[in-house]
């Protein structure tokens, strides 16, 4: 094992050592883990004490609060007599999980024709500009989890790499440090998750994939778009749907959701934050596994998680965070045994000002959000593009993406190679559209009106049939639909509304409008003119 690229790349990161060519766990780290999982720990300051053997957490006062004194006496016995022993033997099975999982990452992928060879699925680094899957099994998440609980994993070397912190003591310590109550809650979803899979390990599969607009034209995949792209297109547009009510994890279409991500995927999950992405990461802690080994991302990357299950419910946002007890998950399984739950983290520019209407600004934004909604698969606007950067018909066939989706009655797992011996996938799933919202607004402070313009426009190149857009009440959105119902009446080709949107950041810059882009667009829905005479 100790031979392989995958399994080097992320060992470093990995409380385990090598011994014999396979993973085993430090001495002293064996004798720990084995008192954790005979339930001689008893309390928070105990299982702080227990820990601190293994490496030494920012603080013991988060988890003695928690488990000692926010914890009802009968909660904590059964926490301590019953869970942690069950976390302290998952963690004693973490190195023959691992052997197991790169013995066969993922046994329903197979190559065409018979072939021996295996698509790299395993555990590993997934750095920067390299586009790639990982596939895990939910019971060695739950072990790699159950390692963020106890801070097992080694720190010296994540921030200089471009990795988030993955340990929980900082979501423990905040508690004590400047205690409130959707911290408290953020916790109590954890450690719901705990509860859970202590006493029923799911047994699905969640992959982790990075997904990449190369900046420079690989004559395989679709590269970086440039402005002249967009404004050329001759797309159509998509269906518009707007919700002014409900949340982009509730709805039941099988569409991508959108992750309003931190470039560091989970942003402050693991921290104070607590807004949309750390939410999400908080009802369905899986998520954060893919925090080990995906580098912040670029501005031509996006992450898609395909798989995680939802355990808890909630209420609230923000300071009101409330966990509200348990849910379950019943969304179907695809045949390679994850849940047809389809997550896209792409991260906004951050406070962007009146920058955010410059060209330069405007493109960036828009190919994030179509890296993060683009299957590069095999439809006839990307083969005419890639015949014109000198890909043969039959390299197109090879020039599929890596993402997993399928449907239902398609067979998922035909792979094929390309020239160069690599393995994609070719995507069937051309039914699934994308739920989104309010992205890159709020904290970030991004215009909602040319950020919903520039979901749509990405959406629509990605060749997604439809995009439902949730407003969550906001102001300014309460015309839209009645805006993109106009553009659609159009018949508008995706460059057509670039080239609107591009006027308008103009017009903005310049000081010639300051009245947002829907009212500028068409004024008569605002009572301000007849609008636009076509």
């Amino acid at each position: 094992m100790e031979t392989r690229e995958d399994l080097r790349s992320i060992l470093p990161y990995l409380p385990l050592v090598m011994r014999s060519s396979s993973p085993f766990w430090p001495s002293q780290a064996l004798e720990t883990l084995r008192e954790l999982g005979s339930a001689r720990v008893n309390s928070g300051h105990h299982f702080f004490v227990a820990i601190s053997k293994l490496r030494t957490p920012s603080t013991s006062h988060g988890y003695a609060l928690f488990f000692d004194e926010v914890m009802s006496r009968e909660e904590s016995r059964k926490w301590f007599q019953e869970v942690l022993p069950a976390l302290g033997n998952l963690l004693l099975r973490l190195p023959s999980l691992l052997e197991t999982h790169y013995q066969n990452p993922n046994p329903n992928i197979m190559a065409v024709d018979g072939e021996e060879d295996m698509l790299t699925t395993a555990l590993r680094l997934l750095d920067s500009q390299q586009p790639g899957i990982v596939f895990l099994s939910q019971e060695l998440i739950a072990a790699l989890l159950a390692c963020s609980l106890f801070c097992l994993f080694p720190v010296n070397e994540r921030y200089l790499n471009h990795l988030p912190a993955i340990n929980f003591d900082e979501l423990f310590a905040s508690l004590y440090d400047d205690y409130s109550r959707k911290q408290e809650n953020k916790i109590w979803c954890i450690v719901h998750y705990f509860q859970r899979i202590s006493s029923e390990m799911p047994m699905g599969v969640v992959s982790f994939e990075r997904k990449v607009l190369p900046f420079e034209n690989d004559s395989i995949h679709i590269s970086y778009p440039d402005a002249n792209f967009w404004s050329k297109s001759d797309i159509p547009l998509c269906k518009f749907e707007v919700h002014s009510s409900g949340l982009i994890e509730d709805q039941s279409s099988g569409a991508v959701e959108v992750d309003f991500a931190n470039k560091y995927l989970g942003g402050g999950a693991l921290g104070r934050g607590c807004v949309q992405e750390e939410i999400r990461f908080m009802v369905s802690p899986e998520l954060i596994a893919g925090m080990l080994f995906l580098p912040a991302m670029a501005d031509n990357e996006a992450i898609e998680i395909v798989g995680v299950e939802r355990f808890s419910s909630y209420t609230g946002y923000a300071s009101s965070f409330r966990f509200s007890g348990d849910y379950m998950d019943e969304r179907e399984v695809d045949t390679l045994g994850r849940r047809k739950t389809r997550i896209a983290a792409i991260d906004a520019l951050c406070s962007p000002g009146m920058r955010q209407y410059r060209a330069k600004f405007l493109l960036r934004e828009i190919n994030k959000a179509f890296c993060g909604f683009l299957n590069q698969c095999k439809y006839q606007p990307y083969k005419k593009i890639l015949q014109e950067n000198g890909c043969s018909s039959a390299l197109f066939d090879a020039a599929t993406s890596t993402s997993m989706e399928s449907s239902e009655g398609k067979n998922p797992n035909h792979i094929i190679k390309n020239s160069q011996k690599n393995y994609h996938w070719m995507d069937q799933g051309n039914n699934i559209g994308v739920a989104t919202g309010n992205w890159g607004c709020g904290a970030f402070g991004g215009d909602p009106e040319v950020k919903a313009i520039i979901q749509w426009l990405a959406a629509s190149q990605a060749l997604r049939p439809f995009i439902a857009y949730y407003t969550f009440g906001l102001e300014a959105l309460q015309n839209l639909d009645k805006v993109a119902h106009w553009i659609s009446s159009q018949r508008w080709t995706v460059g057509d509304l670039w080239n609107m949107l591009i006027e308008y950041s103009t017009s903005r810059l310049e000081g010639e409008t300051n009245v947002g882009f829907l009212q500028w667009l068409l004024p008569s829905v605002y009572g301000h003119g007849a609008g636009m005479d076509l």
